[in-house]
């Protein structure tokens, strides 16, 4: 709390701190698990951005001594109504939450109508988080969503782009596709947010939203093609979080269809940390609890070095201080650092997300602060040989 104190003042005086006030969530998926009209990745992201209770939230109603002796639980409902139930149900202990809106299936037109007023009426010292998690895949014949227990629960076939998107595509210069023949699926350079053309989603569709602090999360196996929203700003440098495109499962029995693994490492870190790996939930509490350990630890000595770094983006900098953005940040290198480290990988950098601006190299998965922290994590878990490290981080742990 303190670096973050003395943090504060340092941007303070070099430019503006930005508070996150208002997050947009929305996907798009065939499959995709939901319950009512919130999807997987959308409720993950919703608790994310949402502070748990504590302190005088938490304090129980005293109970009151009767005429006879017993105990009178003011717990219990009264009857009356207060007035102050909103003021009470606010916890003093815990800044406000940011305002969240939440789209089921939505339309190109209808994102870009929602996103407008809330980007006109954001204040001066606000960031708005847009989450979009969708696929760019282009050619699928069936339109599936599941409800929590896994039934279908509608269909509708996929029609085919018109030639006039086809030439918009290929108008804009974009990452190079997918042009592996065996592919059964080929990617645009935009998201699928329906079966229609009219639903593709490009980058510079958002690129007007640029014009106000923006913080923007793509989770799809087409992210990349967003990188080119960097530099194209109207006004205003965002910060881009781009999910890998190709996610990693260690197991074979790992349930693939449970949302997206990139948001599930920014909402539940050492959750997905399980899921990747394989591992049973059913693990030894004390295990999982110095996992945790670990992984906090991890987290707070990112927190230092990217205060203590004097290559720190100002993008960065300037919504460093927001805890809701911060934690994303964090989780995101963690993230970052776990799939470059697994042997399945290489030096494939498909199955890598990527974040624009950089972030300074002191968390790069290459660094040997970053690497120490995994080798503990997978070392208490048992994982070792998931991972591969470098020869000094080895050498300096074996001599503990």
């Amino acid at each position: 709390a303190t670096n973050f104190r003395e943090w504060k003042q340092v941007v303070q005086e070099i430019s503006r701190v930005l508070r996150l006030k208002d997050a947009l969530l929305t996907s798009y998926h065939q499959n995709e698990i939901k319950l009512a009209e919130v999807t997987l990745d959308t409720f993950r992201m919703l608790q994310c951005l949402e502070w748990e209770p504590s302190g005088s939230f938490y304090h129980v109603p005293m109970k009151q001594p009767s005429e006879n002796g017993a105990l009178n639980d003011q717990s219990e409902a009264s009857g009356l109504i207060d007035i102050n139930l909103a003021a009470d149900m606010a916890d003093p202990d815990l800044p406000p939450n940011p305002c969240k809106a939440i789209i089921y299936h939505p339309s190109v037109s209808k994102l870009i109508a929602a996103t407008a007023p809330i980007c006109e009426e954001l204040p001066s010292d606000g960031i708005l988080l847009i989450y979009i998690s969708a696929s760019g895949k282009t050619d699928c014949s069936v339109d599936f969503q599941k409800d929590v227990h896994g039934n279908s629960l509608n269909f509708s076939k996929a029609k085919h782009a018109p030639q006039a998107s086809q030439k918009r595509e290929n108008s804009v210069s974009q990452p190079a596709v997918d042009n592996n023949p065996n592919s059964s699926s080929k990617l645009g350079h935009y998201l699928c947010l329906g079966s229609q053309a009219s639903n593709n989603l490009y980058p510079e569709d958002l690129v007007p939203f640029t014009r106000k602090p923006l913080f923007l999360v793509i989770d799809s196996d087409n992210s990349r093609a967003f990188k080119t929203i960097h530099g194209a700003e109207r006004g205003e440098a965002s910060a881009l979080l781009l999910s890998h495109e190709k996610p990693l499962f260690l197991s074979d029995t790992t349930v693939t269809s449970g949302g997206s693994q990139f948001t599930y490492f920014l909402t539940a870190p050492l959750q997905a940390f399980y899921q990747l790996i394989g591992l049973s939930s059913d693990i030894e509490p004390d295990v999982y609890s110095n996992a945790e350990s670990l992984l906090s630890s991890a987290l707070v000595e990112w927190e230092v070095l990217l205060c203590a770094s004097n290559s720190l983006d100002q993008v960065w900098a300037q919504i460093l201080t927001d805890p809701f953005l911060r934690r994303l940040i964090l989780r995101f290198i963690f993230c970052r650092a776990v799939l470059c480290l697994l042997r399945s990988t290489g030096d494939s950098t498909m199955h890598l997300p990527e974040c624009l601006p950089r972030l300074p190299e002191s968390v790069s998965p290459k660094s040997a602060v970053t690497q120490i922290h995994i080798h503990q994590l997978a070392e208490r878990l048992g994982v070792l040989n998931h991972f591969h490290f470098l020869d000094s981080i080895r050498e300096s742990v074996q001599s503990r």
